[in-house]
């Protein structure tokens, strides 16, 4: 703002009037830009404030100072600002067009007040069934109406009641649908559950609404409620449980309270089973119980596994292995050979590798084996990009194991379990680098005591990003035979990409001289971050498109190693959408959580959402945005998806997304941003990662030292768990 005179300089005064426009609204923040037709003034006046929410139509009321902005003008800068429903006839049509009700748009609105005037609102409310006097609306429009416009009043409610509490809105609709008209209640008697139910508050935020509904800073429902932030904001670090000083460390300087209020808390939720105290390897961990049960219930079935003898029918070795190579045309490797062996004559076994060792070729001589044996195999992956991978390298179905263990979106629990197992004989599980110890849990308490389980996946990928590190723990603890396949066949070793990701997984930099002559790998050398993001922009945008013949938006994916900086996602974003998919004039578009998002535009999901049946990391596209019924419909493959305005943040833009959030999936061409602000992410594991998702095409764009550090930098992050203790323990 570049005012000519200081707000604090001049005398407040009161203004009301009309909301013609909201020309631009902060969900989070509740700052506003609105249009305003004040009595006395012939033209249309500018306000700008905070308030909890604001629809065109609505009758304001501001305090505050008039300043004269050089660019903009004279502007009311309001201290206080006031909302009411509007009472006319014209702020009623401009209220319901403006998308307060949804369903309602401007020739509903229009047809409404022309049958019933200013009365309208009152009759939505309380007697909405002379609603289908007005031509167009039958029962079921009229009940969907009503329906909306409750659900548009408990929101307001609820806008309100955090505003009051200093907390800002944007996750008002989300609180809305989780507890219903029971919501300001909840909040009200323990609001620090938001943190834990509510995507988009922490406990800084509940703890806000806590201190001013009157919660003692020193109680112990709020000591408890801080012990378990702390544990669960680790579980999204990847970890299972924390060291017990390491907890109460934590928990004090959170909560601002001396170490014993902390300790008092841990011991009542020890007592009370609310945590677990283990030790292992001599050291006091304390987790949430669901975790260390998954843990050792991981142990104990592989243990079982790992002992118990093949069910499937016996092979003739030699005769397989030869009708395998004439069926494929593929001869094996002696490598192969031998790990074809290792699957036929164990129940359970790991296969893992680079790119090009041939993986894929391996699980399909297996699979083409105990097919004709007659041996019923299921096949799936953590995402649906890797499943989708997976069924057209083998030719069979596959699926996402949240698909597979038959997911109840009303709770999000798997059905298949011990009492309704799989059914198969085999289950192979590709990817299983990204599969977390909760997940692991639940898909072998699925499998059949008698079926086989073959997991694939490279080891030497960033794990998961839930809690754990299954694929190491197993590989390490020594249960289970390991088939590790080194050698690149002849085909993929043609690939750059293929041969320097191998190079940066034996901690030696790639050759980066063959970019010159390279078809499929680029390092182009940047020194600045702003030339970083320049070059990237540019590269996505023409180059790569006409130099390769690949739609910008659908084919190149920039991965970035960390979400913040001016080459971390969230910039890069900003920016390519820009170049990519602008602002078309009069086109709808939904702003939402820091985001426009608008037709055309590719974003990614970032949570589970059982009932919409996408999962985090799935990536898809805006196909259509409609204003009236408030309503984004977004393709991911072969499904749309419908997401009300209130539930987007459960997505965000994808044209760059970070390295973790790719795994499982392949790209076209991928460009990785590398800079030296990015020192605290650079490991060897998350570069081999993004090299990994290339296709056809990879261009790393950065510093040298930037990618020297990365490839040097095999010390991944401690992950504190119990599985791999849990597995050495006899059974």
């Amino acid at each position: 703002m570049n005012s000519a005179s200081t707000p604090s300089a001049s005398p407040s005064e009161e203004i009301s009037g009309l909301v013609e426009r909201v020309t631009f609204f902060n969900e989070e923040s509740g700052f506003a830009v609105l249009r305003v037709k004040v009595r006395g003034h012939r033209e249309l006046v500018t306000i700008l404030g905070s308030l909890p929410s604001v629809s065109a139509g609505e009758w304001l009321t501001a305090e505050g100072w008039w300043v004269r902005d050089r660019e903009h003008g004279l502007q009311f800068r309001a201290k206080v600002l006031k909302a009411v429903p509007p009472t006319t006839s014209e702020g009623v049509e401009r209220y319901l067009a403006g998308g307060f009700v949804k369903g309602v748009g401007p020739v509903l609105a229009r047809k409404l007040v022309s049958h019933f005037g200013a009365e309208v609102l009152g009759i939505i409310g309380n007697t909405p069934h002379e609603l289908e006097s007005v031509d167009g609306i039958g029962p079921k429009r009229r009940e969907r109406i009503a329906s909306a416009w409750q659900e548009g009043v408990q929101i307001r409610e609820i806008m309100l009641f955090l505003h009051s509490h200093g907390v800002s809105t944007g996750r008002a609709v989300r609180i809305y649908k989780t507890y219903g008209n029971l919501a300001i209640q909840t909040v009200r008697e323990n609001p620090y559950t938001l943190a834990k139910e509510i995507r988009g508050i922490g406990f800084a935020t509940a703890d806000q609404i806590a201190q001013s509904v009157g919660i003692p800073r020193d109680s112990q429902n709020r000591a408890r409620a801080g012990v378990d932030h702390v544990l669960l904001g680790a579980t999204s670090e990847g970890h299972c449980a924390l060291p017990l000083e390491k907890l109460k460390a934590s928990a004090v300087k959170l909560l601002e309270v001396p170490v014993e209020t902390v300790e008092q808390a841990i011991s009542q939720m020890l007592t009370s089973g609310f945590l677990l105290l283990d030790e292992i390897d001599g050291e006091p961990l304390v987790f949430l119980p669901h975790m260390r049960k998954a843990e050792d219930g991981i142990a104990i079935r592989i243990r079982e596994l790992a002992t118990a003898p093949v069910s499937y029918p016996e092979v003739d070795m030699a005769k397989a292995l030869l009708w395998c190579e004439e069926r494929t045309g593929k001869a094996l490797a002696p490598s192969q050979r031998d790990a074809l062996k290792t699957a036929l004559t164990n129940r359970t076994i790991i296969i893992t590798g680079g790119p090009g060792v041939g993986k894929t070729t391996l699980v399909n001589s297996i699979l083409l084996i105990l097919r004709a044996k007659k041996v019923k195999c299921l096949l799936c992956a953590p995402t649906g990009r890797a499943a989708k991978r997976l069924s057209e390298t083998t030719g069979l179905e596959a699926k996402t194991i949240h698909r597979l263990l038959e997911v109840d979106p009303a709770t999000g629990r798997f059905t298949r379990n011990e009492d309704k197992p799989l059914e198969c004989d085999l289950l192979v599980v590709d990817e299983t680098s990204m599969v977390d110890v909760l997940l692991m849990y639940a898909l072998l308490r699925a499998l059949p005591r008698n079926a086989g389980l073959i997991m694939v996946g490279d080891v030497d990928q960033l794990p998961s990003v839930g809690p754990g590190n299954v694929l190491r723990d197993l590989i390490d603890s020594g249960v289970i035979p390991v088939v590790r396949l080194t050698e690149v066949f002849r085909q993929a070793s043609t690939s750059k990409i293929i041969t320097n990701a191998h190079l940066v997984r034996q901690g030696k930099m790639p050759e980066l001289r063959t970019a010159e002559t390279s078809t499929d790998f680029y390092f182009i050398e940047r020194d600045t971050p702003e030339d970083i993001a320049a070059t990237l922009t540019r590269l996505v945008q023409d180059r790569i498109p006409n130099a390769h013949k690949v739609n910008a938006i659908r084919d190149v994916q920039v991965l970035c190693p960390m979400n913040r900086g001016s080459i971390g996602v969230r910039e890069l974003n900003i920016a390519l959408q820009e170049r990519l998919n602008p602002v078309r004039p009069g086109e709808p578009a939904a702003e939402r959580f820091g985001w426009r998002f608008q037709a055309r535009d590719k974003v990614i999901q970032t949570e589970n959402d059982y009932s919409k049946e996408v999962f985090n990391g799935d990536i898809g596209t805006i196909e259509k945005i409609d204003p009236v019924e408030q309503e984004v419909l977004i393709r991911f493959d072969d499904r749309l998806v419908t997401y009300d305005f209130g539930e987007l943040d459960e997505v965000s833009l994808a044209y760059a997304v970070t390295i973790h959030k790719s795994q499982g999936s392949e790209f076209p061409a991928v460009v990785i941003p590398l800079a030296m602000q990015h020192y605290m992410l650079l490991q060897r594991n998350l570069i081999y990662t993004g090299m990994t998702r290339a296709r056809k095409l990879l261009v790393l764009v950065g510093q040298k030292k930037a990618l020297g550090l990365a490839v040097r930098n095999d010390q991944s992050r401690k992950r504190y768990s119990g599985l791999l203790s849990s597995l050495k323990q006899p059974g």
